[in-house]
């Protein structure tokens, strides 16, 4: 594999069901705009908004589809749940965007960033402005989650469905919480061990985006209780694998093919399942040195990229991936046959691995939360085609 080659976009399977409303959240913002109180109250909801264009929408692609291949017929619920999981995702990037310190999005100004420098121009303090400006993000992301927990309650499907939505909805949300704060703290000191990073991935990033659209298109869909279950295994395990190959872009990857600066994540000191693996090689004294620079130069990360190579961390990892790929294909047995075609199909297009390594170490597959894996897994999927980018 050839880590840096993301996965291609989820949309572009040719047989694919219809594609999400290409007005996403129309009457979220139609409502929010017709309420508007004042001038800056209308700056926020431009702020808001501008954050939902772009990206490539697929977790509510993955929803549609898997509803679809679940013989599910009540389309326009399903489309309003889609709309509800992206809503939900904009507010989760809003307040990470705050919690990171992040002033830009996608390359340019997001909320925080955008009410930075408004108050900068009317004559605030540095300190004051950035208050400001946090204080907005905080504000859009609970307005974003307010109206994703609305979408959801009055989607139109029947009364007892809505209710199993908005247990799994509290359920992910929860799950999403103690992984952002989990996020913070291990920051703090930087020695998260790998099954640290391999839970936070799973309350962060599975949850929501693999975990929340499969299974609620279960149950729109009317699948049993045992298909629910599997797709909750599936998704957390497609998940982690598509967190790790996101990792393993964010340092091997270039700018055009991520979409962000490939020095950022070293810079950081992010705590990663790469930086996990490497601290307890002979390598990590010499890595240390690099992992949570400011001031890494180009230089210092090509160095950086060898010792992560050398330590045999970047193999690991890929290992990694692919066994929890195999173990998301390999709950496809539980699944009906459309169904598991097409979650066989969101695997190879979203984690299109080919692992240098094929044996994990011990260590790691006892922390890999994976299934039972299947005879004669087939990875190969179709050929790797642009960057995953922001998504």
């Amino acid at each position: 594999m050839t880590t840096g080659t993301t996965a291609p976009d989820p949309d572009a399977a040719p047989t694919a069901p219809a594609a999400p409303d290409p007005e996403p959240h129309a009457r979220f913002f139609s409502t929010g705009r017709a309420q508007v109180v004042d001038e800056h109250d209308g700056v926020l909801w431009d702020a808001l908004s501008g954050l939902t264009e772009g990206g490539k929408r697929f977790r509510p692609t993955l929803l549609l589809r898997m509803h679809e291949a679940l013989g599910g017929t009540d389309r326009r619920a399903a489309a309003r749940v889609a709309d509800a999981v992206e809503l939900l995702h904009t507010a989760f990037v809003v307040h990470d965007d705050v919690i990171d310190g992040d002033v830009v999005r996608r390359g340019r100004p997001n909320v925080t960033g955008t009410f930075t420098a408004r108050a900068v121009t009317a004559g605030a303090t540095p300190d004051r402005a950035r208050h400001y400006g946090e204080a907005a993000g905080i504000l859009a992301g609970d307005l974003a989650l307010a109206g994703a927990v609305r979408e959801v309650a009055l989607c139109g499907a029947r009364p007892e469905q809505v209710v199993q939505l908005l247990d799994l909805l509290e359920e992910v949300l929860h799950r999403s919480a103690a992984g952002e704060l989990a996020d913070v703290r291990v920051s703090l000191t930087g020695d998260a061990s790998l099954e640290e990073t391999r839970d936070i991935a799973c309350w962060k990033t599975a949850a929501y985006s693999f975990e929340l659209p499969m299974q609620a298109a279960a149950i729109l869909a009317d699948a049993d209780e045992q298909v629910v279950e599997a797709l909750g295994e599936a998704g957390r395990c497609l998940g982690l694998a598509f967190q790790l190959r996101d990792d393993l872009d964010g340092v091997f990857g270039t700018a055009e093919q991520t979409g962000k600066d490939p020095l950022c994540d070293l810079r950081e000191g992010k705590c990663t399942a790469l930086v996990a693996f490497a601290r307890s090689s002979r390598l990590w004294p010499e890595l240390a040195r690099y992992v949570g620079d400011p001031h890494l130069t180009e230089e210092g990360a090509a160095r950086a990229r060898q010792i992560l190579v050398a330590c045999g961390a970047r193999s690991a990892v890929e290992a990694m991936a692919a066994e929890l790929a195999a173990s998301a294909i390999s709950a496809t047995r539980r699944l009906p046959a459309g169904a598991a075609d097409a979650l066989r199909a969101m695997v190879h297009r979203l984690v299109p691995v080919e692992p240098t390594q094929t044996d994990l170490p011990g260590s790691l597959l006892a922390t890999a939360p994976v299934l039972p894996a299947a005879d004669d897994v087939a990875l190969a999927g179709p050929a790797p085609a642009p960057a995953r980018g922001a998504a």
